[in-house]
């Protein structure tokens, strides 16, 4: 037992693997994870976990920056909102996320109600649930847009909002039961994919540029670019 025990406390545990363990137990548990039932998932003590993570709070943020790398990977990040009709293409697009939400709903949960659950900072860590999607957002469209081209004024503004949407209506799907339905998913991904188009269609707007949801965007695009070339 002393060799076993020794062996644990020399055992190189990482961030990750902190953050591992605490997936593993909301996934098991429930979203109010205590730091000791991850300490010990982890196979660590709690001083030690206090050495990787300076509270509950930089434990959180740590795992809304994994998960938003997850829902971002999920929701693809090549051109196909491009190259495919928008509404299409959202769809395919939520439909990978909402089966990545589906593998870890609590942990969704935990994100949405980690910030009540701290006594500081807790508007710091509201944003943190969707501050890593929106800037990976804003850098893949502002990419697209500068390709096009098109004025990347705003961009900021329509990723940031196009996550708050997201997050706001994931959550509105996770609570009608512990377990969404296909059909409540379905909807999700039909509510979702018009929601973010209707954002994405106001900022075009705004840019003079009329798009077609059916329409691949690339079509559009090219359009606009060759009117714009004939008028000069």
């Amino acid at each position: 037992m002393a060799r076993s025990s020794a062996d644990s406390a020399s055992r190189t545990v990482t961030r990750d693997d902190i953050v591992d363990a605490a997936i593993r137990v909301i996934d098991r548990a429930g979203p109010r994870p205590s730091m000791e039932d991850i300490a010990r998932e982890a196979q660590i003590t709690k001083p030690r976990l206090y050495r990787q993570f300076a509270d509950k709070g930089d434990l959180f943020t740590e795992i809304a920056a994994r998960m938003s790398r997850q829902a971002f990977a999920a929701a693809g990040t090549d051109m196909t909102l491009m190259l495919q009709p928008p509404r299409a293409a959202l769809r395919r697009m939520f439909g990978e996320y909402a089966r990545g939400i589906l593998e870890h709903p609590n942990v969704f949960r935990y994100l949405g109600q980690a910030p009540v659950l701290q006594q500081s900072g807790a508007g710091v860590l509201q944003l943190d649930l969707g501050r890593d999607a929106a800037r990976r957002l804003a850098k893949l469209a502002r990419s697209v847009a500068e390709a096009v081209p098109l004025d990347t004024s705003g961009i900021d503004y329509l990723s940031r909002g196009l996550v708050g949407v997201v997050v706001a209506i994931t959550d509105l799907w996770l609570s009608d039961s512990d377990t969404p339905t296909p059909e409540q998913t379905e909807e999700f991904v039909v509510q979702a994919a018009e929601l973010s188009w209707g954002l994405i269609d106001g900022f075009l707007r705004r840019q003079g540029i009329v798009a077609d949801a059916d329409t691949p965007m690339f079509t559009t695009f090219a359009e606009v670019n060759q009117a714009r070339s004939a008028d000069h």
